[in-house]
This record gives C-alpha cells, sequence and structure tokens, in this order.
C-alpha cells in the first residue's frame, strides 16, 4: 500500500542517492599551469572546456611562474592538477606533500638551457666557475645547473648561486648582475629574442630531463576517472 509516509521515505532515498552521486564530482577542476610547457595552447583552444563541459565540470586555470609554488598550490589542495619539470616534484616529496605522478612527458631537450650575455667571455660550462649564476631553487633549471656542473668538473661551491623567480632572473640578467642564467621556455626565447642572450648548453647536452603531470592525492583517489580523462585529454592534443 502507498502511503504519504512510503513517499516521503522514498523521496528521502532519492534525495539521498542522487547528492550522493553529485559528489561522485567536482563543480570545477582546477588546473596549475606555467608560462612555458604544453598547458597555454591546450588552455587557449578550451580543449579541456569543451571535454569536460558534457560532464558538468568547469575548467580553472591558476597561474604561477614556476613550478615549486604550483606544487604546494596542489600540495594544500588548492590546484588539482598541473605540469612541472624533473626536479619540483623531487623537492616536494622529500618535504611530505599530498603530490602524485599521473603521467610522464618526455622531453627534446630544446627547450631549456644555461644563458650568457650576447658579449660574455664564457664559451664553455667550465668557464662558470667562479660566476654568479641565476636559476629558480627547486626548479628544472635547478637541476640542469647541478647537471651541468657535474659535467664540467665543477661544483656547487665553484659557483656564486643566484635563486630568482624567472621575473626577478630576467631583470638581473638584463641589468648584468648575473653572469649566466638556467633557464626555461618561454623565458629562453625571449631572452635569446630581445637580448641576444647565447646559449653555452641545452637541457639535452648534460642530461636527459622529463616532465611530469602531477594532481593532489586527495584528487586522485577520490576521481581517478577525471584524472584518467585528464590525461587522455592531453594526449589527444599531442602532449
Amino acid at each position: 500500500m502507498i502511503t504519504r509516509r512510503n513517499i516521503l521515505a522514498t523521496t528521502l532515498l532519492l534525495a539521498t542517492a542522487l547528492a550522493a552521486r553529485a559528489e561522485d564530482k567536482p563543480a570545477e577542476i582546477r588546473i596549475g599551469t606555467q608560462k612555458g610547457g604544453f598547458f597555454p595552447a591546450v588552455r587557449q583552444r578550451q580543449t579541456l572546456e569543451n571535454a569536460f563541459k558534457p560532464l558538468g565540470i568547469e575548467i580553472k586555470w591558476v597561474d604561477f611562474q614556476f613550478g615549486p609554488p604550483l606544487l604546494e598550490a596542489i600540495n594544500v589542495g588548492s590546484v588539482d592538477f598541473g605540469y612541472v619539470g624533473d626536479s619540483p616534484p623531487i623537492f616536494a616529496q622529500a618535504g611530505g606533500a599530498k603530490i602524485r605522478y599521473v603521467a610522464a612527458v618526455k622531453s627534446d631537450g630544446n627547450t631549456q638551457a644555461i644563458i650568457v650575455p650576447k658579449d660574455s667571455p664564457i664559451h664553455s660550462l667550465a668557464d662558470l666557475r667562479g660566476k654568479r649564476i641565476a636559476f629558480g631553487k627547486g626548479s628544472s633549471a635547478h637541476n640542469l645547473l647541478v647537471a651541468a656542473l657535474e659535467k664540467a668538473g665543477l661544483s656547487w661551491s665553484d659557483i656564486t648561486p643566484a635563486p630568482l623567480a624567472p621575473a626577478d632572473a630576467t631583470a638581473a640578467f638584463v641589468k648584468g648582475s648575473v653572469d649566466a642564467w638556467s633557464i626555461w621556455d618561454p623565458y629562453l626565447a625571449l631572452a635569446e629574442l630581445k637580448e641576444n642572450a647565447r646559449v653555452i648548453a641545452f637541457d639535452k647536452d648534460v642530461h636527459r630531463p622529463n616532465a611530469f603531470y602531477i594532481a593532489n592525492t586527495d584528487f586522485v583517489e577520490k576521481y581517478p576517472a577525471l584524472v584518467a580523462k585528464l590525461n587522455t585529454t592531453f594526449a589527444s592534443e599531442g602532449v
């Protein structure tokens, strides 16, 4: 017999089930991006927006200068997913960050380099001895500099490290307050174009770097299907 109590009970169960289903997906996915890498092009084409709109999920892009701050945002849960170079995740994991590797991207080794001013007397990695060198602390450029020094038979104590974020390093390089700069695109390309900067070593000349898609651990565990969809969507763009 159908009673008012049965209808109310059924309605309550249905509402509970619908609420549970609604919790199976977030209202938005927050993507951390940098000026370099593949994400800006995907963002411009709105590839993710088109892929996730049918699911009722918005895409929010959050900009960062480089990898370490991006990973800290993923760690604290203010960003869900991002793209970084090889070194930032290592430093983040050493600090106990709640991050998870979800995909690897092979680099051609041409998008990051150690550069010097066009008239610099520095012509080889060995010439870096005693020089002041800018780099992003904990970034892939940090790793490049370490690898370059090792290849040249130099140690960290043989140089004067100048850990600077890209914007500050740009100003220092232009003013001549640093002798060299370990940096990635688009800052690398801009320095070559605007300042006639000269490359003394690309990534590929000293080691084999990779880049990674990184996600917040809780996000991966709660939404594994969405993480897989993010990966396949980026893969469809050739990245």
